[in-house]
């Protein structure tokens, strides 16, 4: 019996899609023969007129397949058209049950080869592995104009993404014939996201190119040093990373030093809250303290949540409304002090802070804050040992925390939903205090801002940012900031003034001052030289603009 099924084909043996063909192939010659001995005997004893087997065979066939009748047409009697007649709808019938079962899975089940879509690469980004939403991270790549490849290891998401018009491929990273069909050895940078698998691909990747720089994204900073031993050249835990900078943000201004050889005076870029009590609610942007002094620009503000570059001087300031003021720190503090009802960050003020949830960024955050500062940790697991327990979206644990008398809150949760409910709850409890989150996904940024966050940063967009600005060098000064500042040559304005150059309003991004004489220089009245540098102020898409149609011209 054994001999029998291997030498033979048994049918456990077929395949699901086999068996079907089989059955069809079958039920087919079963219906064939059943109408071509029907045919024959009706055209014997109906018709008058009889035939051998082989021509009613013939008939049948010819009417199935709708390639003619031959010479049995036509029929006298009704039993034999209906007959006919039956036998053709079988026969269309049989037809889209062929296409459904033969025809159709046979193209589907036919190979894409994403390769054949590739456009040729030389210095290149290889994406091993992105699991913070890809197709944020490869906009970020096409928006700046780099090449790249994906390889993609679900079969089903690189499909997607190469039929979206990404340059994506199907295939292993730890394998290095696939990472060589992402032409790794002339690429320039490798960015991996692939957890457990990250050495492996790292390790495979510099056999291939040992020039390779290389970004891991990890989910914790334990393994920094391991990575680092293997050749990666940064590793990047994005909780961590975003609790460290909500830290900052609760405790310092952002500020960046624009300086060349960092002799210049910082720029500062700074959210100033226009409060519900503040005399500037109603008020002008034109007509606004900030707007007319003349060494500060205002980049931009949030408006309702959503981020408005160089908006109009006659929009008027709504309450929290958080204008981005760019400028020497000491004029913004003049302003700011000139200007009761606005609050701005102040690290001296900063003696309180709550952080809401224990993980890898809330651990960054507690860890970043200055040694004087107070902290009060929650979390509601009593494993990460907080100093309160409980649900950080419930009221009665804010309170437990202290949140009334807390000068920020830092929101470090895991869950979005979480993160937007502790939000307003926590603003619901106090109208003072500074609330920074952090979302995972970029599209409940505006959300968090309307439910009464003052500052928010998302761990796709920080990513994808980040990834920018290692492409990019340089350049870009500060990679997780809600605005991007550029430093560049001046000759597009030479012979303009900062104030004809803030002028135009419609463009997004904004001059904010001119680099001197390793001085920063941003009075309106001052005239632009050849021996400058400009600082340009923008979102992620306005400065890209300006890099594509300014800068590069």
């Amino acid at each position: 019996m054994r001999e029998l099924q291997i030498e033979g084909l048994h049918p456990s043996d077929l395949t699901r899609r086999q068996r079907l063909v089989l059955i069809y192939a079958v039920s087919i010659v079963s219906i064939v023969v059943f109408y071509a001995v029907l045919y024959n005997v009706g055209m014997r004893r109906l018709e008058g007129r009889p035939q051998s087997i082989f021509r009613s065979l013939q008939t049948v066939t010819e009417t199935m397949t709708t390639t003619g009748f031959g010479a049995g047409a036509p029929w006298a009697t009704p039993a034999m058209n209906l007959l006919m007649i039956t036998i053709q709808v079988t026969g269309i019938l049989i037809g889209f049950v062929a296409l459904r079962i033969l025809v159709i899975p046979l193209f589907e089940r036919t190979p894409l080869n994403l390769d054949d879509r590739l456009t040729a690469k030389d210095d290149h980004v290889v994406v091993a592995e992105y699991r913070r939403d890809t197709d944020i991270l490869l906009d970020e790549l096409e928006e700046l104009d780099v090449g790249y490849v994906l390889l993609e290891s679900d079969e089903d998401e690189a499909k997607r993404l190469s039929d979206d018009g990404y340059q994506a491929i199907h295939g292993d990273p730890e394998n290095g014939s696939d990472l060589e069909r992402a032409m790794i050895e002339r690429a320039s940078l490798l960015i991996t996201d692939a957890g457990d698998s990250t050495a492996s691909i790292v390790l495979t990747a510099l056999e291939a190119n040992e020039d390779l720089r290389t970004i891991s994204f990890t989910e914790s900073t334990r393994h920094d040093e391991a990575l680092t031993e293997i050749g990666v050249d940064r590793s990047v835990a994005p909780h961590a990373l975003i609790g460290r900078r909500l830290a900052q943000k609760a405790t310092t201004p952002v500020a960046v030093d624009a300086a060349a050889d960092g002799g210049a005076e910082a720029i500062t870029v700074r959210e100033i809250l226009v409060r519900r009590e503040s005399p500037l609610h109603g008020v002008r942007i034109d007509e606004s303290p900030i707007a007319v002094h003349p060494d500060l620009t205002l980049v931009g503000g949030w408006f309702d949540g959503t981020l408005r570059l160089s908006p109009p001087g006659d929009v008027r300031l709504t309450p929290n409304t958080v204008l981005v003021v760019a400028g020497p720190e000491r004029a913004i503090d003049d302003v700011s002090s000139e200007v009761s009802g606005v609050r701005t960050p102040r690290a001296s003020e900063r003696s309180r802070i709550v952080v809401a949830g224990v993980g890898e960024g809330g651990a960054a955050a507690t860890d970043t804050l200055p040694d004087d500062t107070s902290v009060t940790t929650i979390d509601r697991s009593a494993a990460a040992d907080p100093d309160v327990v409980g649900d950080v979206s419930e009221p009665g644990t804010l309170r437990d925390a202290d949140i009334g008398d807390a000068d920020a809150l830092v929101v470090t949760v895991d869950d979005d939903a979480t993160a937007l409910l502790t939000v307003a709850t926590a603003r619901s409890l106090s109208d003072d205090v500074e609330i920074l989150a952090r979302v995972t996904d970029t599209e409940k940024a505006t959300p968090a801002f309307k439910a009464g966050a003052d500052y928010v940063l998302s761990i796709q967009r920080a990513s994808a940012r980040l990834v920018a600005a290692e492409v990019h060098g340089e350049r870009v000064m500060d990679p997780t900031s809600q605005i991007r500042l550029v430093r560049t040559d001046a000759e597009p304005f030479v012979g303009d003034s900062l104030a004809d150059v803030r002028r135009n309003t419609e463009r997004g991004w904004t001059v904010v001052g001119v680099v001197r004489d390793d001085c920063i220089v941003t009075d309106e009245h001052t005239a632009i030289e050849s021996s400058d540098e400009v600082i340009v102020a923008g979102s992620d898409e306005t400065i890209r603009e300006f890099e594509r149609t300014v800068d590069a011209s």
